[in-house]
């Protein structure tokens, strides 16, 4: 049975235990998982405009630059919408994946997306403020070897957001944390003393950027190119 580990609130729903992704202000577009074991899967979405999905495309660059770090590796999706890119994480040999975002509606579609690909025994879904659950984790010490964020664009939630992963502590040695964002918003390093930019993607309006910590030297990238900085 499925049971709230997080009260007065503050959601965490543990089918293993589980969570959600934010609003934005672009159309919808089918979702599905792009590879892994449930490739081909269709997702569940939200009715109307209420959340921003990553375009196939974004995510295609976004897995194919992380490569063989996703195996294995403990996956965490702020403002986690529909759970769109946890779920393909999963899907690409994650072991586990938290999920975090405020909207009730969100909360409901991940936990039906992750029951209809098999992988709710593996998540973790905080109904939380995206601070407040870095705050929540930190304290329980917990480690991610991949964080990514996509908070709505151009709200100004990304440079707080990264300052809390920077001061958290929540990013594990040698672990990614990865931003999509407007290519109108900048990333100021000088604002994130415990982390570093290596690459920058450009795909239309859309910027990923991947971050790891100060004193990380993963050597090569997912893809086999050196750290490098690139515009697409």
């Amino acid at each position: 049975m499925p049971k709230y580990v997080v009260t007065a609130g503050e959601l965490c729903y543990n089918i293993g235990c589980n969570g959600s992704r934010s609003a934005g202000e672009k159309g919808m577009e089918q979702m599905r998982i792009i590879a892994g074991e449930a490739g081909g899967r269709r997702l569940k979405s939200l009715p109307g405009r209420a959340t921003r999905p990553t375009a196939d495309r974004v995510k295609e660059s976004l897995f194919g630059i992380l490569g063989g770090q996703v195996v294995a590796a403990v996956f965490l999706d702020l403002y986690a919408g529909t759970g769109n890119i946890g779920i393909e994480a999963l899907s690409r040999g994650a072991d586990r994946a938290v999920f975090v975002d405020t909207s009730e509606p969100a909360v409901r579609i991940i936990r039906a997306n992750l029951e209809l690909t098999g992988y709710a025994e593996r998540s973790e879904i905080f109904r939380l403020d995206v601070r407040q659950a870095i705050t929540r984790l930190a304290g329980a010490a917990r480690k991610f070897d991949l964080i990514f964020l996509d908070p709505p664009y151009e709200t100004g939630l990304i440079m707080p957001a990264l300052q809390a992963i920077d001061r958290s502590a929540i990013l594990a040695p040698g672990g990614n944390a990865i931003a999509e964002h407007s290519r109108r918003e900048t990333i100021d390093e000088a604002e994130l003393p415990g982390l570093r930019i290596w690459r920058q993607g450009k795909y239309g309006d859309t910027m990923l950027t991947f971050l790891r910590g100060v004193g990380d030297n993963n050597g090569e990238d997912g893809d086999g190119e050196s750290d490098c900085r690139l515009s697409r």
